[in-house]
């Protein structure tokens, strides 16, 4: 059964055009990654998934009491509050911290349960949003550009991450992200937006599809070679940079 179906969905605010007739399906298990320029409606996509858009028309269907874990761009947090990374969880999760400790094992961030929120670096910052996404043992991770203000190795190392959560628990992902080269070393499927979907299907396919060249330009041709590099090198050499963020 799918995770999510949404069909023919529309959304506008006010008399602006979101997003026009947009199909899409996510199975379980799989890697989605949504792209697109500016303004094109992939967030709008997510929070109408997510419930916190209404659609003006078309429908989406949810499987039954799905379990959805969610990462936001970013949080902010005031040094002027103090909050422990033990203390973000326990708000997420009371009663259960073995589960906070084995979701922050996972994340690779355990060591920093007594240090402040505040204090964090980016990238330990989004991987103790990740782990309180991963909490409940969703069925699917919704990312909406998680990666935003990392540098590249940093955006590589996160999606690594992602890919190993997908591996140990089963879920499937859902993200948007500008990180081009990485999605197509990352995704199953990647799906073009322009307020419409342009395109769809696996990272070469999209790559060499003439519209999502007249988005992206230049970028494609290296995107789709450092793809091909990428991937064939992970899967002979089995390389792990999950390290690399920090």
């Amino acid at each position: 059964m799918s995770l999510v179906s949404v069909e023919n969905l529309s959304v506008r605010y006010g008399g602006r055009a979101a997003l026009n007739n947009v199909d899409l399906v996510i199975e379980p298990g799989e890697i989605v990654t949504i792209v697109g320029p500016n303004g094109s409606g992939k967030t709008s996509l997510i929070r109408a998934i997510i419930g916190a858009n209404l659609p003006t028309d078309g429908s989406i269907k949810l499987k039954p009491n799905l379990k959805i874990g969610y990462v936001p761009q970013r949080l902010n947090f005031s040094s002027n509050l103090p909050m422990t990374v033990k203390r973000f969880m326990q708000l997420s999760n009371k009663r259960k911290n073995k589960s906070n400790f084995r979701s922050l094992e996972l994340t690779g961030v355990l060591h920093l349960l007594e240090d402040q929120m505040s204090q964090l670096s980016g990238g330990q910052f989004q991987r103790v949003l990740l782990a309180r996404a991963l909490l409940n043992d969703p069925e699917i991770l919704i990312l909406d550009e998680a990666t935003q203000g990392l540098d590249q190795p940093g955006s590589a190392a996160f999606y690594r991450l992602v890919e190993e959560a997908r591996r140990d628990t089963g879920c499937a992902v859902l993200m948007i992200s500008h990180d081009l080269h990485v999605v197509m070393s990352a995704s199953d499927r990647v799906i073009c937006l322009n307020g419409h979907v342009c395109c769809a299907g696996t990272p070469a396919v999209v790559a060499s599809n003439p519209e999502y060249k007249e988005l992206f330009g230049a970028k494609t041709d290296t995107t789709l070679a450092l793809y091909q590099h990428q991937h064939d090198h992970d899967h002979d050499h089995g390389v792990d940079i999950s390290n690399q963020v920090k």
